[in-house]
């Protein structure tokens, strides 16, 4: 799944927001700087648990162009669901950091990027969080509204309504799962596709390390996650692999 993931961001996902000229939150790993556009930005956030992304969102801002190399690097498969929760927790609080950061004066921002960059930025990184946050509610609505008795549930959920949210559950999930595929299918790794089947799930992981961000956001602003690596046993000459990010003028 985390090979999956990644290989959906970095391929894709990332790939169109620089041939659409988007904010580009960075990599973790390897990324490339002109050392005076660095200096420029005023280096990282270090009170920001994502500062690779609130860095490639402020480089936008100056007027930056963040862009992908043709490249990839070696990165290890979280293999461990607990610390994959820590992960993500850090990765989603600080995109809620970045979003508080950036949007609290919006017209600003606007004036700076544009209303194009803008609502990207607004898409992606206060989306995410927002979508993870989404996720378990309407997890349990829908287990609610299968285990309920019909009266109890139709003067609620009218059958055009609930004909209309299956529809689009069952939609939705398809295109995340497709997005999904399209990462091994161009990587020529068909073996792990099928795997995408099971991004529903991953989804609802992501939701508990959302939450779980949502409370340290609150108590705990800048605590930095720690996590675990060298848990991968399983040798192979193509783990997961990310794509080279860099600031190219």
């Amino acid at each position: 799944m985390f090979t999956l993931e990644y290989s959906y961001w970095f391929d894709y996902m990332l790939t169109g927001l620089d041939v659409n000229s988007e904010p580009i939150p960075l990599g973790g790993t390897s990324n490339h700087f002109r050392t005076d556009a660095l200096r420029t930005l005023g280096g990282w956030d270090p009170f920001n648990v994502t500062e690779d992304a609130d860095l490639g969102i402020r480089a936008s801002a100056q007027g930056y162009q963040v862009g992908i190399v043709d490249s990839v690097t070696m990165e290890e498969a979280n293999t461990s669901i607990p610390n994959f929760v820590r992960q993500r927790s850090r990765w989603i609080k600080g995109y809620m950091q970045t979003t508080l950061v950036h949007a609290r004066s919006p017209l600003r921002l606007i004036r700076r990027i544009g209303l194009k960059r803008f609502l990207g930025f607004l898409m992606l990184i206060a989306g995410t969080p927002l979508t993870f946050l989404g996720v378990l509610p309407l997890v349990l609505l829908t287990v609610f509204t299968w285990a309920l008795p019909t009266d109890i549930v139709e003067p609620l959920f009218p059958a055009p309504v609930l004909a209309l949210v299956l529809l689009n559950f069952l939609v939705g999930s398809g295109l995340i799962v497709y997005l999904n595929m399209l990462g091994p299918w161009k990587r020529g790794d068909f073996s792990l596709i099928g795997w995408a089947l099971l991004n529903p799930l991953y989804w609802v992981l992501h939701s508990i390390a959302a939450y779980k961000a949502l409370g340290q956001l609150i108590v705990r602003p800048h605590y930095w996650e720690k996590t675990e690596h060298g848990l991968t046993t399983h040798e192979t000459p193509d783990p997961a692999v990310t794509a080279t990010i860099t600031i190219i003028r």
